[in-house]
C-alpha cells in the first residue's frame, strides 16, 4: 500500500515540481544534479523541512529551558483562543475523563516546520512539517505523531485538501484547527520553527550515534554533496555501515533520505530516529552546549508558550522520555491517488478508524469512540476520494 502512495506521489512530483517543491530538491540531492545551474536556489530553500522534526522536540521536551530564563528571544505570539477550535463532544469527553480521574495529566502540542527563509513564521507558507506533540505531565512521558503533510483532510473550514496548505491559509491558528477538527483533539498551543540552526545544533551536541545501513550510504553521502555545494561549506563522507557518530551535515543528510525500502515513509521514521538520539545526547550534554545548541535556533522559533508554561509543562531534559512515535494516517489505514488537481495525496482510508488507533496510542486506558464530527469527514473524504483510487 505504501508503495502506491509513493509511486503516485512521485508521478505527481514530475507532473508538477513546483507544488512538490521538496520532492524537487531531493531528486536533484539524489542525482547529484544542478552544478551551476540557476536552480540551486530553489534547492536550498527546501531543505529545511524537517527541521522542526528535529530543532522543535528539543524545545518541547525541555532544551529550550536552560536559557528561557535568562533571554527573551523567543518570539512569544498571542493567538486568540476564540478562534480555536474544540469540537463540544470533545469538551464533554475531557470533563467526564477529568471526573473519572482519566487522562488528566496530557497535554498536546502543535508542532510546525515551514520553510521560511525571511523569518516570517505565519500564515503564507505551507508547514511541510506537522507533528503532535502528546506529553502525559504525570509520567514525564513523550509520544510524537507525524501527521504527513499531503494527508487529504478537512482544513478547519469545511475545504479539503493536503492538510499543510491550513497554515498557508490561516497561518498556526487554522493549523491547530485543522489537527482539531479532523483528529478530536484539544490543541491549544503551538511551536513553529523556520530554516536554520540543525546543523549547528547537532554538533553542539558533540553529534549523535545513529544506524546507517548499506543502502543509505550512498544517499546519505549524495544529500551532503548537495548541501555542500549549496551552503558553502565542507562536508566528510560517511565511508561504513553500522553504528556510528554522525555530525550535523551528516544527521541532516540522514534525515533527507527516501529512495529506500519504505519510501517517504521510513524517512519519517528516520527522522523521529534522530529525534530520539538528539533527545538522549541532550540529557547528557553540558549547560554550556545546550545553550549553544538553543540559541543557534531561537530566532527560527514562535511559540504562543511563555516561560512559565515551558517551564511548568515540559521541566527538565533528563526527566521526559520519548516511548512512542508513529505516523498518521497509519500504514494499515492509509492509501495514496493523485486526487484531480489537489495533487499527489495521502488518503486516510477511513478516518474514523484512524482516529481511534491514534487516541489508543495517545491515551491508551480510554476505549474512543469518535465524534460525530470525525465520522462526517470520513464520509466526505470517501466521497471526494473514491474516483482516483
Amino acid at each position: 500500500m505504501d508503495k502506491r502512495i509513493q509511486d503516485s506521489q512521485d508521478q505527481a512530483a514530475e507532473q508538477n515540481p513546483a507544488e512538490n517543491g521538496q520532492d524537487t530538491y531531493d531528486q536533484a540531492a539524489e542525482k547529484q544534479t544542478g552544478k551551476g545551474s540557476g536552480k540551486r536556489s530553489q534547492r536550498l530553500r527546501n531543505i529545511p523541512l524537517l527541521i522542526v522534526e528535529i530543532c522543535v522536540l528539543l524545545i518541547a521536551i525541555g532544551v529550550m529551558y536552560v536559557v528561557v530564563t535568562t533571554t527573551d528571544e523567543v518570539e512569544r505570539k498571542e493567538i486568540n483562543q476564540e478562534q480555536i477550535i474544540i469540537n463540544e463532544e470533545v469538551k464533554e469527553t475531557q470533563k467526564e475523563e477529568v471526573e473519572k480521574k482519566v487522562s488528566k495529566g496530557y497535554r498536546n502540542i502543535a508542532l510546525f516546520g515551514v520553510d521560511a527563509r525571511d523569518g516570517e513564521l505565519g500564515r503564507g507558507t505551507r508547514s511541510d512539517t506537522i507533528i503532535i506533540a502528546s506529553i502525559n505531565q504525570d509520567t514525564q512521558e513523550i509520544k510524537l505523531v507525524s501527521v504527513f503533510r499531503d494527508t487529504y483532510l478537512n482544513l478547519g473550514n469545511d475545504s479539503y485538501n493536503k492538510c499543510n496548505a491550513a497554515y498557508a491559509q490561516g497561518g498556526p491558528e487554522q493549523a491547530i484547527n485543522m489537527l482539531n477538527t479532523n483528529l478530536d483533539l484539544d490543541i491549544t498551543d503551538y511551536v513553529t520553527v523556520g530554516f536554520g540552526g540543525l546543523i549547528d545544533s547537532v554538533d553542539a551536541l558533540g553529534g549523535i550515534e545513529m544506524e546507517v545501513t548499506d543502502a543509505e550510504i550512498s544517499h546519505l553521502n549524495n544529500y551532503q554533496l548537495t548541501m555542500s555545494e549549496e551552503l558553502g561549506v565542507d562536508y566528510i563522507p560517511v565511508k561504513r555501515s553500522g553504528k556510528q557518530l554522525l555530525n550535523g551535515m551528516q544527521a541532516t543528510a540522514y534525515c533527507r533520505i527516501r529512495y529506500t525500502k519504505g519510501d517517504d515513509f521510513r524517512r519519517a521514521e528516520r527522522q523521529r530516529d534522530v529525534l530520539t538520539a538528539m533527545m538522549e545526547k541532550a540529557k547528557e550534554a553540558s549547560a554550556s552546549s545546550l545553550r549553544q545548541m538553543v540559541i543557534a535556533i531561537l530566532p527560527e522559533v514562535e511559540t504562543s508558550l511563555n516561560v512559565n508554561e515551558i517551564i511548568s509543562v515540559l521541566g527538565s531534559v533528563a526527566g521526559y522520555n520519548i516511548v512512542a512515535s508513529d505516523g498518521f494516517p497509519f500504514e494499515e489505514n492509509r492509501t495514496g491517488a493523485t486526487v484531480g488537481s489537489k495533487g499527489s495525496c495521502v488518503i486516510p482510508d477511513d478516518l474514523e478508524e484512524n482516529v481511534i488507533a491514534l487516541h489508543k496510542l495517545l491515551y491508551p486506558e480510554t476505549d474512543y469512540k469518535p465524534s460525530r464530527q470525525v465520522l462526517s469527514i470520513s464520509g466526505e473524504i470517501d466521497a471526494l476520494t473514491l474516483e482516483y483510487r
